[in-house]
């Protein structure tokens, strides 16, 4: 189950967490923690399992309804196990978006096409570092 984890962000599972899905700088690092901090359109959710956070997610929603994935991480033991997509759709039940995007590299592009989202590449962003951006357009729920 997600759970709102903005006020347990200086919590060194969730900066482990957190560094899996961004360049691995202790100031980059720092600098995205205090980004969330700061901002109240950040948001942050974790995923628990047995007590323990296996997962994150990191996002803003814009007025559109859009929702921007800015970080999405698992603990390396829990991957290919569906929590990755289960973070997902339980942000869709929880948020209603209409329509999620995320910009990623080819390292994790696969993750993204293999749950339904449409890629385009972005072509070379930084020198050898092509990327992508990944978009699903949400379906409304039939009540």
């Amino acid at each position: 189950m997600l759970i709102d984890i903005k006020s347990r962000l200086n919590q060194p599972e969730v900066a482990e967490l957190l560094e899996y899905s961004i360049f691995p700088d202790p100031v980059r690092l720092a600098q995205t923690l205090d980004d969330y901090k700061r901002s109240e359109e950040l948001e942050m959710y974790g995923y628990e399992k047995d007590g323990k956070l296996i997962g994150l997610v990191g996002f803003r929603i814009d007025s559109g309804r859009v929702m921007e994935l800015r970080h999405i991480a698992v603990q390396p033991d829990y991957r290919g196990q569906g929590y990755g997509r289960g973070q997902i759709l339980e942000l869709i039940h929880l948020k209603n978006p209409a329509e999620i995007v995320a910009e990623t590299d080819e390292d994790a592009v696969d993750f993204y096409r293999n749950i339904g989202f449409e890629i385009v590449s972005l072509g070379e962003k930084f020198p050898g570092a092509e990327r992508f951006r990944c978009t699903y357009e949400v379906e409304p729920e039939e009540e």
